[in-house]
């Protein structure tokens, strides 16, 4: 299976991840409730570490909680024990067999903090270490670069909450509605194929995304190095008026993602100044034809909540990614100097 082939199958291992949901975190609504952890501790790498500051986000949001994104190193390296015996600690990796991820929850659960595995692996070295494993239901991802195990991940961060905090009707109509919302999120490949090519001797780009979607733009700049060899630096939008502005000048390739909510007012602001007053080149994607329209842009299905936003609005990242590597003369599926599974300690 290829990697566009693993794009285009995201609607339905969404399917498969929702339609368990309900057996699979169960117990979790159950031992949160009983134990009533005082904070969060998130445990990743790579594609997995931007679901992780998906869920940092989403778990203060809608669940009020504080959320830490653990420094792996400090425990396998240096021998640090910080003190996590009353936290939730949850270790994200769709191959479940990173040692520095493992040595986490491992440590967690031996302080007696309630663990959990997210993993596309239930047999893997951290199903076998958490107390409670959710299966991603992606089934075999053989591309080395992460596309449906990604939003799988931040599905199952979004279901997470909904264990933590039962949702609303309408929130559970939305989750419902991401396998559709997905599937009309791919019918912008020709878009984004197009775009591609004429993007095609691009050497680097600088990414934004603010608030939820600050972490489909490090997911979407991860893409574009690990695949299309371009030298993109993410950024929050806001971070980037701190200083990185100054690398604004005439023709600087900026993407962005720019959805419906309470940050998109101030990124147009910032897209439109990088337009008119730098001359940078833009490609936003949006549901919002004020971001898009600005310079080049790549339309999202409206009505997907903030939230939920990152498992939509990825897609035509990933797929933009993909194109951009074709068009290049480069291998998506043989990305130079890295393998399916890094394991680092």
């Amino acid at each position: 299976m290829s990697v566009r082939d693993e794009i285009l199958e995201q609607p339905a291992a969404l399917q498969r991840l929702l339609d368990a949901a309900p057996g699979a975190f169960a117990p979790i609504s159950a031992a949160v409730r009983s134990r009533r952890p005082r904070f969060v501790v998130m445990a990743a790498r790579g594609s997995s570490d931007n679901a992780g500051i998906y869920a940092q986000y989403l778990l203060a949001v809608r669940n009020g909680l504080i959320v830490a994104l653990a420094a792996p190193s400090t425990i396998t390296l240096y021998g640090a024990r910080p003190d996590m015996a009353d936290a939730l600690v949850v270790g994200i990796s769709q191959s479940g067999r990173s040692p520095d991820i493992v040595g986490v929850v491992e440590e967690a659960r031996r302080q007696g903090a309630l663990t959990v595995a997210l993993t596309n692996d239930g047999a893997s070295p951290l199903a076998g270490t958490a107390d409670h494993v959710i299966d991603l239901h992606a089934g075999p991802e053989r591309a080395t670069a992460a596309t449906k195990t990604y939003t799988g991940e931040l599905l199952a961060a979004a279901l997470l909450s909904t264990a933590l905090d039962p949702p609303e009707p309408a929130e559970t109509a939305a989750l419902g509605a991401l396998p559709h919302l997905v599937s009309a999120a791919l019918a912008v490949e020709p878009q984004a194929r197009d775009l591609a090519a004429r993007h095609a001797t691009r050497q680097r780009a600088v990414v934004l995304g603010r608030g939820y979607s600050y972490p489909s733009a490090r997911e979407w700049a991860l893409k574009l190095q690990e695949m299309a060899l371009v030298a993109a630096m993410a950024y929050s939008a806001a971070d980037f008026e701190h200083g990185p502005l100054a690398l604004a000048e005439p023709g600087l390739p900026v993407l962005a993602v720019a959805c419906s909510g309470p940050e998109l007012e101030a990124q147009v602001a910032l897209l439109t100044r990088l337009k008119a007053d730098h001359g940078a080149r833009l490609l936003v994607i949006s549901d919002a034809a004020a971001a898009r329209t600005i310079d080049e842009g790549l339309a999202l299905p409206g009505g997907v909540p903030p939230w939920l936003a990152p498992i939509v609005e990825i897609v035509p990242a990933q797929l933009y990614a993909y194109h951009l590597t074709v068009a290049r003369g480069l291998d998506p599926e043989h990305p130079r100097s890295i393998h399916k599974v890094t394991e680092t300690r």
